[in-house]
């Protein structure tokens, strides 16, 4: 089921503080009424370590059914290919929604928005600073046996407190550094890296800026589907 949210809040577990972010798309674009827009928050981490929280947002149609050997091939500038298998079994909705936007394009010329050296690397928003989506959630396919390694892909979501159900971002996704178990059983996993995981470990180490984002910006050229 697609679920539609009105939100543009961010938030990420950063080691040792949760930072929820709130920023407006750069474009002139219909914003939610201060009400409905969570506070922004700083609060201490339960844990020292990270988890990953991302934005979804209008409606789309229904995907097709998958064959179960689709591959997602991403080329980025100046870093190489990432070749990415998908666990179509385990998170079929989530899956097929991500093959969906590739075959139309969608992920051309998105950035690697927020990397943390040994943690993550995420990309798939087309606001480019973490605000943004194609306007809706996916239900959460969180498997009980899938863990988080390295080289492993999950959906982006918003926190808990406002996302109870842990729905997952309608585009958004992030790639492991190094396993990042404490993760597991919170985010929906869609695959893991089969080929390109140099490529993705130097996309891990290019320098960042505020807000995790890097300072040169880190492109997918093209995005297709195998």
């Amino acid at each position: 089921m697609i679920k539609q949210i009105k939100t543009t809040w961010v938030s990420i577990i950063t080691f040792a503080f949760v930072f929820t972010l709130s920023c407006a798309p750069k474009q002139p674009a219909p914003t939610p009424k201060a009400a409905e827009t969570p506070k922004e928050e700083v609060a201490k981490a339960d844990t020292a370590k990270p988890t990953i929280e991302s934005m979804p947002a209008p409606k789309t149609e229904a995907t097709k059914p998958l064959t179960g050997k689709e591959l997602m091939v991403i080329k980025v500038k100046d870093f190489g290919t990432i070749k990415i298998e998908f666990f179509a079994k385990d998170a079929p909705k989530n899956v097929a929604n991500v093959v969906k936007l590739a075959r139309n394009g969608f992920y051309n010329g998105l950035k690697f928005h927020r990397v943390i050296a040994g943690f993550m690397i995420q990309g798939g928003d087309p606001n480019g600073d973490g605000t943004g989506s194609p306007g809706y959630t996916i239900d959460a396919e969180i498997s009980p046996t899938l863990k988080h390694l390295k080289g492993t892909v999950a959906m982006a979501r918003l926190p808990d407190q406002v996302n109870p159900d842990k729905a997952s971002s309608g585009s958004q996704f992030y790639i492991c550094l190094g396993s990042q178990l404490h993760l597991d059983n919170n985010y929906t996993i869609i695959g893991k890296v089969v080929e390109g995981l140099s490529v993705v470990d130097a996309i891990g180490k290019v320098q960042t800026g505020p807000r995790d984002m890097p300072v040169k910006d880190v492109i997918m050229e093209k995005v297709t589907i195998e």
